[in-house]
């Protein structure tokens, strides 16, 4: 019943129009650039039905020895079921099954009857099964999908399976993560950001690096790919080891079936949150802290832990350390292929992850995308090992340069703050510390570098070595003057008594452009002002 083969589940939008499509149907759409949106697709759920769909295809193209996708529904239709040839019924492909020791869709079977026992508690709609735990209901709201379509369950089903983090005793972690409370983030090059694009490019990549995967990790040409035709209870004795794997397994963490109502909607039934260990044994899971050959994560190769991304998100500061420090080791998909190193366009770097808080125990603190569009030259120098040393040297540089523009910043407003006494710094009355009144303002200006870090950083990098210092001070000098207009605003902004405030006003402007420790000081910047102020004596 729901059959994703042979029945139209996944509604897809394409050309002004949506249709539904069988599951070969989205494939040979995806490959001829024929899907504009998922619309049922949640924007926490993309990288889930991105690594499916990827995962999927490369295993189904491997197992049949071929190397290039196919167009046709037909052809895709016979190599998704030929990962399943002894079922002759599509059982892992639909999304109820009544015989619970058969597999459906995402939901492994049971190894009896009896244990239809142990599934007790009801999941009504499909929000409620991908339940996200944040720190209010209103983050974003559960159970409320309650006229949901097949293919918002198909959605929920993939996520839950494949990203989902420890939800309490007994319901585990997938072994993609770094740890119970980590997320699952994702990283690769994409020549477009049209979906089947990037799902192609993805394919093909991760089939030309199944040699290196193998090479790498602890796993087999042979090993089991879709995890939820397996049999599971939950038991020790079942826990699989990762020689036991194919490196582009399909996962999955929980025990849930599909039913239909009486009025045929779909709802879910979980089992009880007694498994014995994860479905991958849980002392192997916290021994490789993530490194499970994940082509999309990046991994630390000092500590040997993949990648969480932790509240502050996708900062420039954080993407520059991913791409250029050597502890980071750059995931599979993050590499160019030979063509896309010699190629003349640019590419795209997609970053997805949902932020977790792994001391709340992975409480969702939202979800992070970000596109960064990398020029042929910076492409061109993606190696193995990465970006080359020169790239990292002059992001770390402009790093440390706009610190200190933020520091002389946050002691002017603080200055402005404290009534023009530059020295005072203490907490009175209740009132907030200097650093509380200042975050605001230092990381409006983080935002303004933000937007642009990496264009600038790009043209900087694509010029001559006689060129880079010119273009690197053009975009200094744009920023210590975003950082004088945010000044202005926090004294129009703050607190401070009308007889005092000239006062105030002219000491914070003096912090910050002064000579002793402003702007212009030894331990401010002061070449951006050497040259200009000798051409006005002159």
């Amino acid at each position: 019943m729901y059959n994703l083969l042979t029945q139209r589940l996944i509604n897809v939008s394409a050309g002004g129009r949506t249709d539904a499509a069988t599951l070969p149907e989205v494939y040979a759409a995806l490959m001829d650039d024929k899907v504009d949106a998922f619309p049922a697709l949640r924007p926490h759920q993309r990288h889930a039905w991105h690594a499916f769909l990827v995962q999927l295809g490369a295993l189904a193209l491997h197992r049949a020895g071929r190397s290039t996708p196919p167009d046709t529904a037909e052809e895709w239709h016979d190599l998704i079921h030929g990962l399943t040839p002894g079922y002759k019924n599509d059982e892992p492909w639909q999304l109820v099954v009544e015989d619970i020791t058969a597999p459906a869709f995402m939901q492994p079977p049971a190894s009896a009857p009896g244990k239809l026992a142990e599934y007790k508690s009801a999941v009504e709609t499909p929000d409620e099964l991908d339940m996200l735990v944040t720190s209010k209901n209103h983050d974003l709201k559960a159970a409320v999908a309650a006229q949901a379509k097949a293919d918002d369950w198909i959605f929920a089903l993939i996520t839950l399976q494949t990203m989902s983090a420890q939800d309490g005793r007994g319901n585990y972690y997938v072994s993609r993560i770094k740890s119970a409370y980590s997320g699952r983030p994702a990283f690769s090059l994409t020549p477009s950001q049209r979906t089947g694009i990037h799902v192609c490019r993805d394919m093909v990549t991760l089939l030309e690096h199944l040699p290196a995967l193998l090479a790498r990790h602890p796993m087999t040409n042979g090993g089991a790919g879709l995890l939820w035709t397996l049999s599971w209870d939950g038991k020790k004795k079942e826990a699989l080891l990762p020689n036991q794997l194919h490196p582009f397994y399909i996962e999955i963490c929980r025990r849930i079936r599909l039913q239909v109502d009486a009025g045929g909607n779909l709802y879910g039934i979980r089992a009880r949150p007694n498994a014995e260990t994860s479905r991958i044994e849980v002392k192997v899971l916290k021994s490789l802290k993530g490194q499970m050959g994940d082509p999309w994560i990046p991994v630390n190769s000092k500590d040997g832990e993949a990648l969480n991304v932790g509240p502050v998100g996708f900062t420039y500061r954080r993407i520059t350390d991913y791409l250029t420090l050597p502890d980071w080791e750059l995931p599979t998909l993050l590499l160019p292929t030979p063509a896309e190193r010699r190629s003349a366009k640019t590419l795209l770097l997609v970053a997805r992850s949902l932020k977790r808080n792994t001391r709340k125990q992975g409480m969702t603190e939202g979800y992070h995308e970000r596109i960064i569009p990398l020029r042929p030259k910076v492409i061109a120098a993606f190696g193995r090992a990465g970006p080359p040393k020169s790239l990292g040297d002059i992001a770390r540089q402009r790093i440390e340069q706009i610190g200190i523009v933020q520091r002389i910043l946050r002691h002017a407003i603080a200055t402005y703050a404290a009534r023009g006494d530059s020295g005072r710094r203490e907490h009175r009355n209740g009132n907030p510390s200097p650093n509380e009144r200042t975050r605001i303002w230092i990381d409006k200006l983080d935002k303004i570098v933000d937007h642009d870090f990496f264009d600038h950083l790009q043209t900087e990098f694509e010029a001559g070595e006689s060129d880079r210092e010119s273009k690197r001070n053009k975009w200094l000098n744009g920023v210590v003057d975003a950082a004088r207009r945010i000044l202005r605003d926090a004294e129009d902004s703050l607190p401070c008594p009308a007889i005092q405030r000239f006062k105030a006003r002219v000491c914070a402007e003096n912090v910050f452009e002064g000579r002793r420790y402003g702007i212009r000081g030894r331990d401010g910047l002061p070449f951006l002002f050497d040259e200009t102020e000798k051409d006005g004596k002159e």
